[in-house]
């Protein structure tokens, strides 16, 4: 080739490098990382369950059944066959008659009905029978002996408790389901309000340094002497009980440690040659806090993040348990744990099934939190 003409054209144009940012690496860490990866699946399907699950299970959380007090856990059916003919009795002699040759055919127990008295027996009576948990609508299939006789058949109405019931008689798997909506709402919410608030106050204030770092910081004092049970108190006084309430009393108090923890990672990080070189291009102090400062303290905000929910989670136990958060018949893991304890002795279900939904959640978090860490973390890139 001639000196000085011109190279073809596909010499000079090599494949084109397409960069990828600073999330895409992370993203494909995060999915690289097996625990991690297996506990967001998990986490949302438990989130799944607790939003969805009270839809299917055939019970409303606040329905009582008197009659399945403390019921144990069970894959079958109630009421159990030793159940039957103690409350067939029962209702009979609220009927003023004897319960005689009971027997179960098919879901229907038949039976027989005898006066305890000269009089007829009132069928208006056999309404209680409906009235009961175990059974449906009573039928009289014969009279004798003048309505002082009468031979009924009366359907069994079938139940399933998959995680048993609680002191109250009431669905103990769709009460854990609701809890775990509540808590899992509370925490993640909460949560996010404390990050939001933290990281941007704590990047703002390291990054400017000086007197307004000063001023901010002592204003973060002033808040921790606060005490946190007087501001919820006040709060509950002027707003009143409510769900919203939690989320400000609690995101509006926890985000004082993650401002901290900002502001010391922002100390160091503005101290870097690429926030220096970003301040000699004339950058904005708004642009620099948002693309340089605040991505580079993801990994420790995401670690406290992991610790702060169960945190909140534990703190809205504690305000319910004071009477200031969840009010029934609305319930969380923290309650449902809290009554569980109370009946250890005799109903070890009650404390075993919500205590194993919050050891999963905070497990998920955990693996998740160092999932993130590793993912997000500057020196692994």
């Amino acid at each position: 080739m001639a000196e000085g003409a011109a190279l073809p054209v596909e010499t000079m144009t090599g494949p084109v490098v397409t960069g990828r940012s600073l999330w895409a690496e992370a993203r494909g860490r995060l999915v690289r990382n097996r625990a991690a990866l297996t506990s967001i699946i998990l986490l949302t399907l438990i989130a799944l369950a607790c939003i969805f699950g009270p839809f299917f299970t055939g019970h409303p959380y606040d329905r009582v059944y008197t009659d399945y007090v403390k019921v144990p856990a069970s894959l079958e059916a109630y009421p159990k066959p030793g159940q039957i003919e103690p409350q067939v009795e029962r209702i009979g002699a609220r009927v003023r008659a004897k319960a005689e040759n009971i027997r179960t055919d098919n879901g229907i127990v038949h039976l027989t009905l005898v006066s305890t008295s000269a009089r007829p027996i009132d069928e208006r009576l056999l309404a209680y029978f409906e009235r009961s948990d175990l059974f449906g609508t009573a039928t009289v299939v014969e009279r004798q002996e003048e309505g002082r006789r009468l031979v009924v058949d009366v359907p069994v109405k079938r139940q399933y408790f998959l995680f048993g019931t609680d002191a109250n008689g009431r669905d103990l798997l769709t009460r854990t389901m609701k809890a775990g909506q509540i808590s899992l709402s509370i925490g993640l919410l909460a949560t996010f309000v404390a990050i939001l608030i933290g990281v941007i106050y704590g990047a703002t204030s390291g990054y400017l340094g000086g007197r307004a770092d000063l001023v901010m910081m002592r204003i973060v004092d002033i808040l921790y002497s606060l005490p946190f049970i007087f501001f919820v108190i006040m709060l509950v006084v002027f707003f009143g009980r409510n769900f919203i309430l939690m989320f400000i009393a609690v995101g509006a108090v926890e985000w004082l440690d993650m401002a901290r923890i900002v502001r010391g990672q922002t100390l160091s990080i503005k101290r870097q040659e690429y926030v220096q070189a970003a301040e000699a291009l004339g950058v904005e102090t708004k642009g620099i806090i948002r693309r340089h400062v605040i991505p580079n303290t993801l990994g420790p905000v995401v670690v406290y993040m992991t610790l702060l929910v169960p945190k909140v989670i534990l703190l809205e136990s504690f305000l319910s348990f004071l009477g200031l958060g969840v009010q029934e018949p609305n319930t969380s893991l923290g309650v449902l744990i809290s009554e569980g304890a109370k009946n250890i002795q005799g109903a070890t279900w009650m404390l075993l099934y919500p205590s194993i939904t919050l050891v999963a959640i905070l497990f998920c978090l955990n693996f998740i939190g160092d999932g993130l860490r590793d993912a997000l973390d500057p020196k692994d890139r």
